[in-house]
C-alpha cells in the first residue's frame, strides 16, 4: 500500500536484498521524536542536530501521514519487520528533497523503544542501484568475456562468459595467469596491453588476438580487445578491465576477401602456363594452407587442349608448380615436372573430374591410396586436413590444384571449399588463356623459324652464324629475321631486318619480305637499288593492308660482300649499323647512312663500302639487341661493342660467340626479340684469279681463248680445258656483236669454276630458241648446256655475263 505523497513503495525488508548506503542516520523514539541526528543528515536536509532534536519526525515529512503508514508496516511485521522505501522530505531551505529510507525498529529490555532511520538522497540511491544491476548483469549475463586482472597480471574477477570460453570454472581462474589456462591464445600479445595500461594508465582499444579456446579446440579464434585501468577514488590501482569480443567470422570474411583481391592481382600477371601455376601457389601458402601444388596436364603444357578423361589410370598430368609455407620441400613427395603415377580411380578424383572442389581429413583421403608408394608421393608428413579444387575452364579439366594444412591446427570447412573453388575457376581463365597463347605462340616461333635459313652456312666468302631469340616475359613473336644469300661470282649477301608489330602477322609480313630480298638479290642489284625495290613493296603491302587496319613498317640492311675484292657494299632503311671486330680485336662501328625506315618513301638510300681483312668478323642485329635494360641505345651499343671486342678472336667459333653474347640477356624478359648475324671474312688467294681486258676487235676471240687455255692448264684444269674455250668464245664474241668494247674477261677458280665476260653494254642477254635455218642465236644455249649455272649482272657502266662449271677433284686444289 501507498500513502499520500509517498514517493516510493511500501513492504518488509528482503533477507537477500543487499544492503544500500544510507550515510545519514537518526534515531527517532517512541513518541516519534528525533533523539539523534547525524552530521550526514545535517548535510543531506540541511537542519543541525541542535534545530530537529526533540523535535517530532513528522515536522520533516511532506505529508506527515505518511509516517503513520511506515509505523503502521513496521508493527504488522513485528520485531524483525522494518520498512524501506522513498518519502518526500521539507529541507531547511524549503524545497522537497525525496529520500530513500531504511527504517528499522530499536528494541529495549520493554519492547520497541524507537526506530533507527538511514536516509540518503533517493536519485543517488537510484544510481547506485542501476550501477550494480549493470555490473551484476555483465558478470552473470553478459556474453562478452570480461576479466578484471590485478596488477600481477592475474584473475581477480571474471564474468560467467569467461569461464564458458575457457571452460574452467571462475573459481579455477582467480589467481591465475592468463597462460596458465589459455596456452594456445596468444598471450604475449596480452600480457602486454595489461602491462602498458597498468603503468600509463592509457586505455588499448580493439586489439586483436588469435588462438584456440578449450571450449571449441578445432577452430581458431580471433577477438578484438579493449582493456583500461580500474582505481579507487583515492587513485590507488584496483586492476584492469578487460572486454573481448568474438570478430572471427568478420577477421575470415576480410582474410577471404584480401585474398580474392590478391589472388586477382598476382594470378594471370603472364601468358606463361608453369609461372601462373606457380603464381597460384605461392597466393594460397601461406595464406589458405602450408602446402600447395599443381598439376597440369601435359597436353596444357605444350599449348593443347587436354583430352577428356574420366576415372583412374595414367592422367597424363604433370608436377607443375609447388610452394611450401617452410620454404622447403619434402624429399619424399612428388617433385616439379614429374609425371604424376598412375591414381586409383576414387571418389574424390571422380569428384574433380566433375568439376567440384573436395576437402578431406587426412584418413579419409589415404583409405582412397592402397598403394603405400603414392601416399608417400601424394601425402605429406603432419598433414591433416586437405583441399583440391580441379581447374576447370570451358568444360575442360586442365588440371587440379591441391592444398594441405600441416602447422595450423584448423581443418578445411565448406566457407574454405567455396574459396577455393573461386581462387581456382579464376586461375583456371588464367591457364586456359596461357595454353591458348602458348599454342599460338609456338606456332608462330615455327613458323619463323621455318622461314629463317640454316642457323649456320660456310661459303667461299664467309662462315656465318645467325641466331634468333624471341621475346620473353610474354610478348609475341615479331618479324626480326637474318638472311644469308649466296650470289654468283663467290659473292654472298648478308640480310638482317625487323618488321614492326608482333605477332603472326609479322611474322607473315617478315616472310614475303624476305622472298622478295631473295629475289631482288638473284637480279644482283645494288645495295641501294635493292633497297628501293623493298620500300616500294612495303609501300603497296602497306596499302593493301589499310582496309583492315593493318599497318606496316620495317627496318633492313642489306649488305653485298665480295671475296675477290674484299670489298663489303651495303645500305640500311632505318636500321643500326653493322659492328666490324678485326682479329686483333678492334672495333669499327661502320658508318652507314641509315636511311628511312621501310614503307617511307620519298627519301633516297646511300650504299656504304668498306674493306674487310681476312678473319674480319661482321655483326648484323636488330634492335632488340641494344634495348638491354633501359631503351638507351648508345649505352647497348657500347655493350655490344665491348662484349664483341671480349669474346670475338680468329680462334674463337662464332657460334660460341653468340651464345655466349645472348646469355647475358636471358636474365631479363624483353619485349622485343632478337635477330643476330656474325659472318668471318674469307679472301680468295691472288693466284685463284686470272683477268684481262681486250679491245672491240674480233681477232681477240682467239686471244682470249688461248689465255684461258693456258691459266686452265697451270691451274691444273685440262680437262676443262674444252668447254671453257667454247663459253669464251661465244660470250665474247656476243659482247663484240653487240656491245662493243673493250671486254674484260675474268676467270675465278674455288670449288667451282667461274667465267666473267664484262662489256660495256646495259642490253639484257636473252636465251631463245634457234631455227635450223638460222646461222647464229645458238650461242647462249651452248653456254646453259655447258654450265651448271649462268646469268648477269649490270653496274653502272656495262653488265657482266657469268657462267659456272664444277671442278671435277685435282690433288691440287
Amino acid at each position: 500500500m501507498s500513502g499520500p505523497g509517498v514517493a516510493g513503495g511500501l513492504g518488509a525488508a528482503a533477507e537477500s536484498r543487499p544492503c544500500e548506503p544510507h550515510p545519514a542516520t537518526a534515531v527517532v523514539d517512541g513518541t516519534g521524536t528525533i533523539s539523534l541526528w547525524s552530521p550526514q543528515a545535517e548535510a543531506l536536509l540541511g537542519y543541525p542536530a541542535a534545530e530537529v532534536c526533540g523535535t517530532p519526525a513528522v515536522d520533516l515529512l511532506a505529508v506527515p501521514k505518511s509516517w503513520d503508514a511506515v509505523v503502521a508496516s513496521g508493527e504488522r511485521h513485528g520485531a524483525a519487520g522494518g520498512w524501506d522505501g522513498v518519502l518526500a522530505l521539507k529541507h531547511r531551505d524549503g524545497h522537497e528533497l525525496r529520500v530513500a529510507l531504511y527504517v528499522r525498529p530499536l528494541l529495549g529490555r520493554e519492547g520497541q523503544a524507537g526506530w533507527s532511520v538511514g536516509a540518503a538522497d533517493a536519485r543517488q540511491v537510484e544510481r547506485e542501484e542501476v550501477d550494480r544491476a549493470i555490473l551484476k548483469a555483465l558478470f552473470t549475463q553478459s556474453p562478452i568475456p570480461i576479466t578484471v586482472m590485478d596488477g600481477d597480471l592475474r584473475y581477480r574477477w571474471v564474468n560467467a562468459a569467461t569461464a564458458r570460453s575457457v571452460a574452467v570454472p571462475a573459481e579455477g581462474l582467480i589467481g591465475r595467469r592468463i597462460g596458465e589456462r589459455e596456452p594456445d591464445f596468444d598471450v604475449e600479445t596480452i600480457e602486454r596491453v595489461l602491462r602498458h595500461v597498468r603503468d600509463t594508465g592509457e586505455p588499448v582499444l580493439d586489439f586483436q588476438v588469435r588462438g584456440r579456446l578449450a571450449s571449441d579446440p578445432g577452430r581458431e579464434r580471433v577477438a578484438s580487445g579493449s582493456s583500461f585501468r580500474l582505481t579507487d577514488p583515492a587513485g590507488r590501482l584496483l586492476g584492469m578491465c578487460q572486454t573481448y569480443v568474438d570478430v572471427t567470422d568478420g577477421y575470415r570474411a576480410r582474410r577471404r576477401l584480401e585474398l580474392l583481391t590478391e589472388a586477382g592481382g598476382r594470378i594471370g600477371t603472364t601468358l606463361d602456363v608453369e609461372r601462373t601455376a606457380q603464381d597460384l601457389v605461392d597466393v594460397l601458402v601461406p595464406a589458405f594452407g602450408d602446402m600447395a601444388w599443381v598439376e597440369l596436364a601435359e597436353a596444357v603444357l605444350e599449348g593443347d587442349e587436354p583430352p577428356k578423361v574420366l576415372g583412374g589410370g595414367r592422367l597424363h598430368w604433370r608436377r607443375t608448380a609447388m610452394a611450401s609455407a617452410t620454404g622447403t620441400w619434402p624429399a619424399g613427395l612428388l617433385r616439379p615436372g614429374t609425371p604424376v603415377p598412375l591414381l586409383p580411380d576414387t571418389p574424390t578424383l571422380r569428384r574433380i573430374q566433375h568439376g567440384e572442389t573436395t576437402v578431406s581429413g587426412r584418413e579419409e583421403f589415404i583409405t582412397q591410396l592402397s598403394d603405400p608408394r603414392l601416399r608417400e608421393l601424394l601425402v605429406p608428413e603432419g598433414g591433416h586436413s586437405t583441399a583440391l579444387a580441379p581447374l576447370f575452364a570451358r568444360g575442360l579439366v586442365l588440371g587440379v590444384v591441391t592444398v594441405w594444412r600441416t602447422e595450423r591446427a584448423d581443418v578445411f570447412d565448406q566457407e574454405d571449399a567455396e574459396l577455393l573453388s573461386e581462387i581456382a575457376s579464376r586461375a583456371a581463365l588464367s591457364v586456359d588463356n596461357a595454353r591458348r597463347y602458348t599454342r599460338e605462340h609456338r606456332a608462330a616461333v615455327a613458323l619463323q623459324q621455318r622461314l629463317l635459313p640454316a642457323a649456320t652456312t660456310s661459303t667461299a666468302a664467309v662462315r656465318t652464324a645467325g641466331f634468333y631469340r624471341p621475346a620473353g616475359g610474354g610478348a609475341e613473336i615479331s618479324g626480326d629475321w637474318f638472311d644469308v644469300i649466296a650470289l654468283p661470282s663467290l659473292r654472298v649477301a648478308l640480310v638482317v631486318g625487323d618488321v614492326a608489330g608482333h605477332g603472326l602477322h609479322a611474322t607473315a609480313t617478315m616472310g614475303r619480305l624476305r622472298t622478295a630480298i631473295r629475289t631482288l638479290a638473284d637480279l644482283e642489284l645494288d645495295p641501294t637499288e635493292l633497297l628501293t625495290h623493298l620500300d616500294d613493296l612495303v609501300q603497296r603491302l602497306a596499302a593493301e593492308g589499310q582496309p583492315h587496319g593493318d599497318a606496316i613498317g620495317a627496318t633492313c640492311l642489306y649488305a653485298v660482300y665480295d671475296p675477290v675484292t674484299r670489298h663489303c657494299a651495303m645500305a640500311t632503311a632505318g636500321h643500326p649499323p653493322p659492328v666490324v671486330v678485326r682479329p686483333d680485336r678492334t672495333i669499327q662501328v661502320v658508318d652507314v647512312s641509315p636511311g628511312p625506315p621501310l614503307g617511307v618513301g620519298g627519301m633516297p638510300f646511300e650504299t656504304a663500302v668498306i674493306d674487310l681483312d681476312p678473319d674480319n668478323v661482321l655483326a648484323l642485329y636488330t634492335d632488340g639487341l641494344l634495348y638491354r635494360d633501359t631503351h638507351d641505345v648508345d649505352a647497348g651499343l657500347r655493350w655490344l661493342t665491348d662484349n664483341l671486342a671480349t669474346l670475338s678472336g680468329p680462334e674463337r667459333d662464332l657460334s660460341a660467340i653468340g651464345r655466349t653474347l645472348l646469355r647475358g640477356l636471358e636474365e631479363h624478359p624483353r619485349d622485343d626479340d632478337i635477330a643476330l648475324l656474325l659472318a668471318r671474312t674469307h679472301a680468295l688467294p691472288a693466284d685463284s684469279t686470272a683477268s684481262w681486258e681486250f679491245p672491240a676487235d674480233p681477232a681477240v676471240v682467239a686471244d682470249a681463248r688461248e689465255a684461258v687455255t693456258r691459266r686452265l692448264t697451270d691451274w691444273g684444269l685440262d680437262e676443262l680445258a674444252f668447254s671453257t674455250e667454247l663459253i669464251v668464245s661465244e660470250l665474247v664474241t656476243n659482247a663484240l656483236r653487240h656491245a662493243g668494247g673493250p671486254i674484260g674477261l675474268r676467270l675465278i677458280r674455288e670449288n667451282v669454276l667461274i667465267c666473267e665476260v664484262t662489256d660495256p653494254s646495259n642490253t639484257q642477254p636473252r636465251l631463245r630458241r634457234a631455227r635450223w635455218s638460222d646461222e647464229g642465236g645458238r650461242g647462249l644455249f651452248l653456254v646453259a648446256q655447258l654450265t651448271t649455272r649462268w646469268g648477269s649482272r649490270y653496274g653502272r657502266h656495262g653488265k657482266t655475263i657469268w657462267a659456272e662449271q664444277p671442278l671435277a677433284p685435282h690433288p691440287g686444289l
